[in-house]
């Protein structure tokens, strides 16, 4: 089956139709998790997938599994996921193209009358944004075991709604486990949410791993008073500290160059009004690296750091770390498959590694795994005006296709 091929006007007519569920002004998505519109779009994959034979499971967390049995069944299965939930502002193919991708290839088994050995799954993992509700990749991390699930249950979006009362109220609180089965290999096909591919003019990406991140909570605590009589000297500013704080993690980010990533998402000051020196200030800082010994040393001078100018001021620093995302390393064989589906489809592709958290990164601590990357129009995506070409899109559904045909048979 060296010729098979997807159809690249199917895929992009699902990804467009996809994309009216939460469709935004500007032309993105919202599509949070576990809202009506993430519903919908749950039940218009699941509509999809049922409409080809597939046999439909959901799990605790609320992660879906959509079958096309092998003619071995009790062979452990080829897995293909991805998530259809996205960010307040996001775009048409973050997440949903990995997972309309696995309904294609199903499609286009079933259309052609392919048989596999193995079984071919398609998940849609719950919460993978981690928009509305944190952690990030919360469906994928508790089926790995990396997240426990009442604890997740109890996790709450700003407006006090819980995850277990909300996969409850739009009916996807499944009876199906959620803890993994052996899997004989697991793929995950996404645009790249970077340039590279893009400036080097290649439509794939043979991606060996995923940079690791720590997220943290930073507090820093002075004393609040008033802007106008309180003379510049007798304060204990929160600001003051933070500047210089700032400046040497943007430090690490040189340091440690080129795989290095420091960011400042969020800067909250209590109590928050224009005339009062703040009493606190709340920082919500992403740190990542691709080497693993790097990011704990970033990580101990971020704290030197925090520490050193704090006590310099007479203030106090807290550091918090809310998220810690190991650096992962894909399966050899898995990513073989994908360079021999690349080479025989003639398709330019680079090895690379990923910068962003994805559910592979969790499914690969208990599965073989890799993932495929297509371009992006300028790299852009958490964004209303994330795009990429069809003819991109058609090239990693293909080899998606060719590589799952080789693990699965």
């Amino acid at each position: 089956m060296r010729d098979l091929r997807i159809q690249p006007d199917r895929l992009w007519d699902s990804l467009m139709e996809m994309a009216l569920i939460g469709a935004t002004p500007r032309g993105g998505c919202n599509r949070q998790a576990l809202t009506d519109e993430d519903r919908r779009g749950r039940e218009l994959f699941i509509r999809w997938c049922r409409a080809i034979g597939c046999d439909v499971r959901i799990d605790g967390i609320g992660n879906i599994f959509c079958r096309r049995e092998g003619s071995y069944p009790e062979l452990p299965p080829v897995l293909i996921g991805s998530h259809l939930d996205t960010q307040p502002t996001g775009g048409r193919f973050d997440g949903v193209y990995g997972v309309l991708a696995g309904v294609e290839v199903l499609r286009t088994l079933e259309g052609n009358g392919v048989g596999t050995r193995r079984a071919v799954e398609v998940v849609s993992w719950t919460n993978e944004e981690g928009a509305r509700f944190p952690p990030a990749l919360m469906g994928s991390g508790v089926w790995s075991g990396a997240f426990d699930l009442k604890e997740m249950y109890r996790t709450t979006d700003k407006n006090g709604a819980a995850v277990s009362d909300e996969l409850e109220r739009i009916g996807f609180k499944g009876s199906t486990p959620a803890r993994p089965a052996p899997v004989e290999a697991a793929f995950e096909v996404h645009i790249e949410q970077g340039p590279i591919l893009e400036q080097e003019g290649l439509q794939i990406g043979v991606v060996t791993g995923v940079q690791g991140l720590r997220w943290y909570d930073v507090a820093i605590e002075g004393e609040a008073c008033h802007a106008g009589p309180t003379p510049m000297e007798r304060r204990r500013d929160p600001f003051t500290a933070l500047a210089p704080i700032i400046e040497e993690c943007y430090g690490l980010a040189d340091r440690f160059a080129p795989w290095s990533r420091v960011t400042f998402g969020d800067i909250q000051a209590v109590p928050g009004s224009r005339n009062t020196v703040p009493e606190k200030l709340l920082v919500h800082l992403d740190i990542r690296h691709a080497d693993a010994g790097i990011l704990d040393e970033m990580d101990a001078l971020l704290r030197q750091a925090v520490a050193r100018e704090c006590d310099k001021r007479g203030l106090t620093g807290t550091v918090e770390e809310r998220w810690h995302m190991p650096v992962t390393r894909f399966d050899p064989a898995c990513i073989d498959a994908v360079w021999q589906a690349t080479r025989r489809l003639g398709y330019g592709a680079m090895e690379m590694a990923s910068g962003a958290g994805h559910d592979s990164v969790y499914v690969a601590g208990v599965a073989p795994t890799s993932m495929i990357f297509v371009p992006c129009e300028n790299g852009i995506s958490h964004n209303e005006a994330e795009s990429a070409k069809r003819e991109d899109l058609e090239a990693g559904a293909n080899v998606l296709l060719h590589a799952v045909m080789q693990m699965a048979s």
